[in-house]
Parts: C-alpha cells; structure tokens; sequence
C-alpha cells in the first residue's frame, strides 16, 4: 500500500512517497544513495517478514515517487547530515511509528548512526547494511552531474562493479536500472552526505547498545563500504554485532534478496524475542 506525504522539513514543504506491507513492530527502511524503495520490494512481499513487522520504505526527497521541495531549481542539492536525519524523523512522526527498527544500506547504513547518536529512545534497533564510519572518494564525483555526460548511466556504470555475484542477472540488472533513473545530480547530492559531511569517524564509540543495539550486515565483494570498513565500525562501538554476507555486495536487498533474508531473519527472531522477554 503506497500514499503521500505533506511535509515541513527545515521550512521547505515536501511531498514524500512511501509504501508499507504487513503487519506488527515496525520496519522502516532507508535505500542507498541515487535511487529508491524499489530495493525493498522483495524484502516487503516476504510473507516471513511482513507477518511480524510492518514494513514501511519511503523515497527520500528528490528520489523515486517523491518531488523535490518547492523552489528546488533555486538551489544544488546536497544531502546533509542534519537534513537527513530531520527528513527521516519527520517521516517516524507522520506515520506515528513507534520504537520502529530501521535498516538502512549504504548511506541508509550511515545516517543510521547518526540516529544511534542523536536519538537512540525512538527506535527498538539498528541494522547496517554496507555501514561503515567513512568512505573515501574512489573515482571523480563532478562526471556524475556534467553537461556532456549521461549522469543516470553514469552513475549506473560506478555502481555496476559493486554487484556481487550471487545476483542474478534480472536482480543485478533492476539494480542498475534504479541507478539508471535518478535525477539529474542527485547521486552526487547524496554522496555529499556519504563521502564527505557525514563522516562520524571518532564519536561512534559514544553508540550504546545498551540502549539500542546496533547489527552490522555487509557483503564480502563490496568495495565502496568494504568488510575491513565495518570491521572497523564494529569495533569501535561496543556491543554491536556484525556479520559478513557471503556472495554479496553493496545492495544485499535488491541484488541478492533470498540470501540476504537468509541473514536478516535470525536478526528479526533475536529483536522480537528480546521484546517479548522485556529485555528491549
């Protein structure tokens, strides 16, 4: 089931798309950089999920189904630490979700640190797809947004090599076409956030999984957010868990979603069991 949105975020309005299936605790889920919800689109007809969770996607800003703010053209998109979290806090309190998990991947993978430090009372847990602290830049941002250059599918050229190979050919190949469809620039707006602003490299030592636990799932054959990446995350933040998915790269839900759920689900059985024991 799918609707809109009418929001306020930093005093620009947005009309935001989500989409929610099922039933029970909350699953929000955050997508990568430059494309949108259709990554979760297995995740939310997997009948094992969405019978103990509602699982809610929502296109952030610029992306998918959801218009930019009004007066966009005015200005260069740049996604922003602050915008992202507000934009996605925004979204908790429209929809009145209570204590939800979110998962994110890639930069959904980072911003969810950034929600573990700024307001780890209103979610039940974090998952980490491909999360890790940093990233450094390995190619040149400015041919994603060029006059001369085809941005979708360039962006979906970068992107390509950080499929894994367990993807078949019609999950590798919807992955790419997501990439493909994006705006005109907004990839790099997005890898602002991801490859520069958002670096929380030094303060994730202050997570407490205590108060919320963090899971940490990356793919074996991802070189953007690599494994060595969130080993790193992993042991800088005490109590978190982390475990590396065979076969997979930057997008397990999209390119590889029967293995990713295979990694997911026990995930989902040890938060809803703690739940019901009382101990979150």
């Amino acid at each position: 089931m799918g609707g809109y949105l009418n929001l306020e975020v930093r005093g620009r309005n947005h009309r935001i798309y989500y989409e929610t299936a099922g039933e029970g605790q909350p699953l929000l889920c955050l997508h990568t950089a430059g494309s949108d919800t259709r990554q979760f689109r297995s995740l939310m007809n997997a009948r094992e999920v969405t019978q103990n969770h509602r699982v809610v996607c929502f296109d952030l800003p610029y992306h998918g189904k959801s218009s930019p703010p009004e007066g966009w053209q005015k200005f260069e998109y740049r996604l922003s630490s602050d915008l992202y979290v507000e934009t996605i806090m925004a979204v908790v309190d429209a929809l009145e979700l209570t204590r939800p998990i979110v998962m994110g991947c890639s930069i959904g993978g980072r911003v969810v640190l950034h929600l573990a430090l700024r307001h780890p009372e209103r979610f039940a847990a974090f998952i980490g797809l491909q999360s890790g602290a940093h990233v450094d830049p390995y190619y040149d941002l400015a041919w994603l947004h060029r006059p001369d250059v085809h941005g979708g599918e360039v962006c979906a050229g970068i992107i390509s090599g950080l499929v894994g190979p367990a993807a078949n050919d019609l999950d590798r190949w919807e992955t790419i076409w997501h990439y493909m469809q994006s705006g005109p620039g907004i990839h790099k707006g997005d890898l602002y956030f991801y490859k520069a602003e958002g670096d929380v490299r030094g303060v994730t030592g202050q997570i407490d999984t205590r108060r919320c636990p963090l899971y940490l799932l990356t793919g074996e054959y991802d070189y953007s957010c690599t494994p060595d990446d969130s080993r790193a995350l992993a042991d800088s933040v005490p109590g978190s868990r982390l475990q590396i998915m065979e076969g997979i790269g930057h997008f397990p839900m999209s390119e590889a979603p029967g293995r990713f759920l295979g990694y997911l689900q026990p995930i989902l059985d040890e938060i809803r069991s703690q739940a019901s024991s009382g101990f979150a």
